[in-house]
């Protein structure tokens, strides 16, 4: 590699590396150390073929995609994580709501195995289409729907609590609907 192409990698790790961090930390539930591995997968994989890569921040974030599903189809044992119950909501508006719910999405996604985690995380944090999630995960679209529908089922009974807000929303819309039809 010379010191051209040395510098333009080294310039994107430094300008990209808390993005893509982010991303592999949603993919891999929230381990730290998982999330440093696969970006690091990554960025190894691009630095073998950076003089060929025009789009560099898709390439690392397809080969992150692709590594996670080789991760998930090993076959390995797995056992779930056990959480305690999560506390009540106590109803203080300190301005922490934003951080509490960014917490139990969190947990929410770690409780969930790899291949849901991936599926959500590509089609709601990365905001692709179907058809893009289908297209770097190397599955049809009936699977990334199936499999992103179950995903949300599930996830919404781990943590019903990340409901609450949008169903106290149409309750009140539904009630305000039959107020209006009353007078």
């Amino acid at each position: 590699m010379d010191p051209q192409d040395h510098e333009r990698f080294r310039d994107f790790v430094d300008a990209r590396w808390s993005a893509l961090l982010r991303l592999a930390n949603l993919l891999t539930g929230g381990d730290r150390h998982e999330a440093e591995d696969l970006v690091q997968i990554a960025l190894m994989k691009a630095l073998g073929r950076w003089r060929h890569i025009d789009d560099p921040e898709g390439y690392v974030r397809k080969v992150m995609y692709r590594h996670q599903i080789s991760r998930w189809r090993l076959r390995r044992p797995h056992r779930e994580a056990t959480f305690a119950v999560l506390p009540q909501d106590t109803g203080v508006a300190d301005g922490t709501s934003a951080a509490d719910l960014r917490i139990a999405v969190g947990q929410a996604l770690a409780r969930l195995t790899p291949r849901q985690r991936t599926m959500l995380v590509l089609r709601y944090f990365e905001d692709m289409s179907e058809t893009e999630v289908a297209g770097a995960l190397g599955c049809s679209v009936g699977t990334v729907r199936s499999t992103t529908h179950r995903s949300l089922s599930k996830l919404r009974s781990l943590a019903p609590e990340l409901g609450a807000p949008a169903r106290a929303a149409s309750d009140t819309q539904r009630s305000n609907l039959a107020k209006g039809a009353h007078t």
